[in-house]
Parts: C-alpha cells; structure tokens; sequence
C-alpha cells in the first residue's frame, strides 16, 4: 500500500506541475497579445473568373494603398497608433491561402514594408468555383491568429462574381457578424454588372459595413486607398467617406 500511496503522490505532483506550466504558457500568451486599433483581413479573389492581370491589379492596388501617405496616416492617428493586417486568397472553399501572415503596421516604414512585401508575392494561375460564403467563415478564423487585441475586427473581402459553391454568403455573414466582425466589400465590375447590390444585399454586414465598386485599375487603387482609410481611422464620418 505504501508503494502504491508513493505513486499516486507522484502521478499527482506531476499531473499539477503540468498543470501549473500550461497555466503558465496561457498567461505568457495572453500577456504577448498587442492592443491595436484594428485587425484587418483582406481577401482577395482567386477564383477562375480572375486572369493574371485581374490578379495583379488586386494586389499592386492593395501595395500602393499602403504607400499612401494619407492611409501611413490614418493607421499612426488612432488611439494605439498601430493595426494587425494579414493578407489572404480564397476561392473554392477548399482553397483558403494565406499569403502574407499577421503582420503590425504602426508608422510609415512598415507600411512601405508591408507594401513591398506584397509586391514581393508570386504570381500563379488560379482555378476554382467562387465561394464567397467559405471564404467569409475562413476569414474569420483567421482572428485567432492575430496576435492582437483590437476593439474592431474587419474582413476586406474583394470579387468580381458571386458565390457559386458552398454555403450562402447570407448564412455565412450572419454568423461572422454574431461574433462582432465586420465585413466589407470591394466589386470588380468587370463581369457582373448588379454584382455591387449583391454584396449589399448578401455579403457586407456588421458595425458601418459598406461595399466599394471598382471598374479599372484607376478606379480600384483610389477604391481601396479610400476604404481603408476609412476602415482604419478611430471614427470613419470624420473623413468623408461613405
């Protein structure tokens, strides 16, 4: 019995000891956690209805809005001066990529960083269906990861069709917005013409989400410098945006 009592203490004193360090392994990872003012997933489309050069203009627009002086701005003038922001591809539901992880940007040297990072990402052939409803429910996950605090939480998702496998964009948007998450749009109309009242109707949702339409390149570069502007200063209608 004396034996059996010494390993039972042992077991115990071990079963606490790990115990006590994974206690102790969650408060240094809630105490690594940064406060920014926004976490911000951008999405862009890579679904087969998007060509190389439709491709290309998503990502050098998304480079050249973080070059803006205007936006370098409006990420150093909130309240923690800093936003998490990753940026993401998506198409089938099946294919979700994660192309440049969580990343903190907080003054103009790691905004240019960020921007020559994109530029720095490979160009690929895309395939697959349009899955805007996976692609929304992806996004959202991906908050887990950000290593940031924020007080809003903002999914970029950016098309040029509508959802054509998987769950409903409608479906979808309402369980990303029951946690607290905004969603907002960017439409290419390069295809669908009533694609902008689509994403108003069955994607956007959640705290001033809006939706932007873009026609060319020009259009597109000005569409998303102005959407995160908007997305990123402390209080949105203090800058004239929609």
């Amino acid at each position: 019995m004396g034996v059996g009592w010494t390993g039972w203490c042992g077991a115990l004193v071990l079963r606490l000891v790990g115990i006590a360090l994974l206690s102790g392994a969650v408060v240094h990872e809630a105490r690594a956690w940064t406060a920014v003012d926004l976490e911000l997933v951008l999405a862009v489309d890579a679904s087969a209805s998007v060509d190389d050069s439709l491709l290309d203009f998503q990502l050098s627009g998304h480079a050249a809005a973080f070059r803006d002086r205007s936006v370098q701005a409006a990420i150093g003038g909130g309240a923690r001066g800093r936003i998490a922001v990753t940026l993401v591809s998506w198409s089938d539901p099946s294919d979700f990529q994660v192309l440049i992880p969580w990343t903190q940007v907080g003054d103009p040297d790691s905004a240019m960083a960020f921007a020559a990072a994109i530029d720095a990402l490979p160009r690929r052939d895309f395939s697959g269906s349009t899955g805007i409803g996976a692609a929304m429910l992806n996004a959202a996950n991906q908050f887990r990861f950000s290593g940031a605090s924020s007080p809003r939480r903002v999914i970029d998702l950016v098309s040029n069709g509508f959802n054509n496998v998987g769950i409903q964009p409608e479906y979808a948007r309402d369980r990303v917005i029951a946690d607290g998450i905004t969603i907002n749009g960017l439409v290419i109309l390069d295809e669908v013409a009533w694609l902008a009242d689509y994403f108003a109707a069955r994607v956007i949702g959640g705290p001033a989400a809006f939706v932007r339409v873009a026609d060319d390149r020009r259009s597109f570069a000005t569409a998303i410098r102005e959407k995160l502007r908007w997305e990123i200063a402390t209080a949105g209608e203090s800058i004239g945006l929609p």
